[in-house]
């Protein structure tokens, strides 16, 4: 019969916390990632795309929608949306994203160049 002492013990309850959190870890970020495809193939199809956003104010934006084949400026306030106008297609210029990779240090460096221009 062995008989644990109060170190090894110790060391045992914190291998097994930190199993537990590593588990509960994973989980969370399989569960996220559920829901993440889940939402976007439910988006999938729709005729409604914000194109661009841009902030203005604290609870205010401004808004490129395409909604079908038209594209719609619109004011987004806390409690409103008002319709600015339809923009013709050919004024709006689309930024060309496909086939370039974005990871966290590319972002970050990135981030971090914009900050020392400042």
């Amino acid at each position: 019969m062995i008989i644990l002492t109060g170190s090894v013990n110790s060391y045992a309850q914190f291998i097994t916390v930190l199993i537990i959190f590593v588990v509960v870890l994973a989980l969370t970020a399989w569960t996220t990632r559920f829901i993440a495809s889940y939402q976007k193939q439910m988006g999938a199809g729709n005729n409604v795309e914000v194109v661009e956003a841009t902030r203005i104010d604290s609870g205010k934006c401004i808004q490129i929608v395409r909604i079908g084949e038209k594209y719609f400026a619109l004011a987004v306030c806390k409690d409103t949306v008002t319709n600015l106008g339809e923009i013709p297609k050919e004024q709006i210029v689309f930024k060309q994203v496909a086939g370039q990779s974005l990871d966290f240090k590319a972002l970050l460096n990135s981030a971090l160049h914009k900050e020392t221009k400042k």
